[in-house]
């Protein structure tokens, strides 16, 4: 049986040993892929460990992550991003919000009332034609050395690294459904994924208390197929229960998060589910060494997505006839751009 990373009020997400379905024997794999599906299925979430990438690369992208947030706003800025289409570069607190909202308008007055406390750095595959990914300069200066070189070359590794376990989960659940293990293959090829630096900036806890409702990051579903999240200790994160309370996601270290987006569920004909989550206020810690001002808090989130080009229709298994499926077939880069440009207004 999976121990549970996270349980209560209805809601139980799973800790799944990830090396069982990659190395372990076939009742093995299929247990473990079984019990993916199941995640997915009943909470949306999954906690896996025992990746097959080294906790030293993950702690070198927190790392380099730091150093980019480091620079100055007017060189991040420079940076700054552009297009739903493109879905790259910088995004200063307040540029993007999140929200369950659909509406253009309704979410451009949440954006300017209750602002995202966060920055990101949007990174998308390096080979995509006309869209090019926004690189901070690597050159040195006055002859002292630059901080960031070698950061394009450390996240192009890191965003190859979780491709292929962006196509390992995929395949997990493709065995949990009864299917061929390389069903998702062609899907997700092109590696039309978003590897994505998140910053919170420190900030004073009276915010919180000032601005009634004010979140880290509002409360969303993610857009995609699936999202790999590493996070650090700081804690925020909370998913969606079953009665509509969000329980607190905590940290767990030496694992990531994993949780589907709404184009997955659709392509599942909702037999999987996208669950509403949030980054809020982070848990107190005991014996208030947090003083007046929480630290900053950082984690990096890979979206996943089919190959933009494809065309998606429920999954062979998840309807009995063709009136069973609830959802008409979509173009993958154009559901995306749609649900980007609502997002950033």
């Amino acid at each position: 049986m999976e121990k549970a990373a996270v349980q209560g009020d209805g809601l139980l997400i799973p800790l799944i040993d990830f090396s069982k379905f990659l190395n372990g024997s076939p009742p093995q794999k299929l247990e473990t892929a079984k019990a993916i599906l199941t995640g997915f299925q009943t909470a949306g979430f999954i906690y896996l460990s025992n990746l097959p990438i080294a906790p030293s690369t993950v702690a070198q992208a927190f790392d380099r992550s730091a150093q980019f947030f480091r620079l100055p706003l007017s060189t991040k800025d420079s940076l700054a991003w552009s297009t739903p289409e493109a879905n790259r570069g910088y995004s200063s607190p307040g540029r993007e919000k999140v929200s369950l909202l659909a509406n253009d308008a309704d979410v451009s007055a949440l954006r300017t009332s209750i602002p995202d406390i966060k920055e990101s750095l949007e990174i998308g595959r390096e080979d995509e034609p006309g869209h090019p990914n926004r690189w901070p300069s690597e050159e040195a200066g006055e002859g002292a050395p630059n901080e960031l070189t070698g950061f394009k070359q450390s996240m192009l590794s890191f965003f190859g690294d979780l491709a292929e376990l962006h196509t390992s989960v995929m395949r997990a659940i493709a065995v949990g459904m009864g299917l061929p293990e390389t069903h998702f293959d062609r899907f997700v090829s092109d590696r039309d994924n978003t590897l994505r630096l998140l910053h919170y900036p420190a900030v004073r806890r009276d915010v919180f208390q000032i601005n009634p409702g004010q979140v880290r990051a509002g409360e969303h579903s993610d857009y995609g197929s699936v999202t790999i999240l590493f996070q650090d200790q700081r804690g925020g994160l909370q998913v969606q229960s079953p009665s509509g309370a969000f329980v607190d996601a905590t940290p767990i270290e030496g694992t990531c998060v994993v949780n589907a987006g709404d184009l997955l569920a659709r392509w599942s004909n909702d037999t999987i589910r996208s669950t509403v989550h949030r980054v809020v206020e982070p848990p107190r810690r005991e014996g208030g060494e947090d003083g007046e001002t929480y630290p900053a808090r950082y984690s990096i989130a890979y979206f996943c997505n089919p190959n933009f080009k494809d065309f998606i229709e429920a999954i062979p298994g998840t309807y009995a006839a063709e009136a069973d499926k609830k959802y008409e077939g979509i173009n993958s880069g154009e559901y995306l751009v749609q649900r980007l440009k609502t997002t950033y207004g």
